[in-house]
């Protein structure tokens, strides 16, 4: 993908995530970039292809530090702490009206990116479980892959409850509780007395 290619999929994202999919023309799309359609058709044939690639750019961007945790210094657990960060720096940019667009009127695309995000988290997940064993911070009878689909679907569901509100799932509050209750589901006392030591960088999170 070209540079200028990136930058335009990139002001898109922005426009999608604050107005939704659904409201935002082709039109409006060249006028926001500041060049006209017949150029914006030079990179993609139609408002569904630019959605399709838009998707794939917000998802390779937000995705693709969770590949490899191994990349991240420290333990499982310590892992796992600098990932949260992560995830609540990309909470803010959260637009349920982008993905209720998404899956409502492309639902083909909508499909694909919950396939993609699902397997970026399980691998992840089953990742970080066996080294938290090997280190001894998990318990060694975990079924690391039981654990890992239980927690991915725990993850999923929690998007389609009727028990939080919207709101209330998009704050680091909501994140840190989920995160601690995760970690002592599968910790040690070794484990326990690390998350502890990191509790202040969890809390850290809340201020921001």
């Amino acid at each position: 993908m070209n540079k200028e290619l990136e930058k335009i999929l990139g002001k898109v994202s922005v426009l999608y995530r604050k107005y939704g999919i659904k409201s935002v023309t082709m039109d409006d799309v060249a006028h926001e970039l500041g060049i006209s359609k017949k150029t914006l058709y030079q990179y993609v044939s139609d408002k569904t292809e630019l959605v399709e690639k838009v998707v794939e750019h917000t998802r390779h961007c937000n995705f693709s530090s969770m590949k490899d945790m191994k990349t991240i210094n420290g333990n499982a657990i310590e892992q796992l702490i600098e990932v949260s960060q992560m995830v609540n720096s990309l909470m803010k940019d959260h637009s349920p009206s982008y993905e209720y667009d998404l899956k409502k009127y492309y639902p083909e695309i909508f499909r694909n990116l919950m396939s993609a995000r699902r397997e970026v988290m399980y691998e992840s997940m089953l990742a970080n479980i066996r080294q938290g064993k090997k280190e001894g911070v998990y318990r060694e009878e975990l079924d690391e892959v039981i654990i890992s689909k239980l927690h991915l679907l725990r993850m999923e569901n929690l998007q389609s409850n009727e028990i939080f509100k919207e709101e209330e799932m998009h704050t680091a509050k909501f994140f840190r509780e989920l995160f601690v209750y995760h970690i002592h589901g599968l910790a040690t006392l070794k484990g326990l007395d690390i998350l502890n030591k990191n509790m202040n960088i969890l809390l850290q999170l809340e201020g921001h």
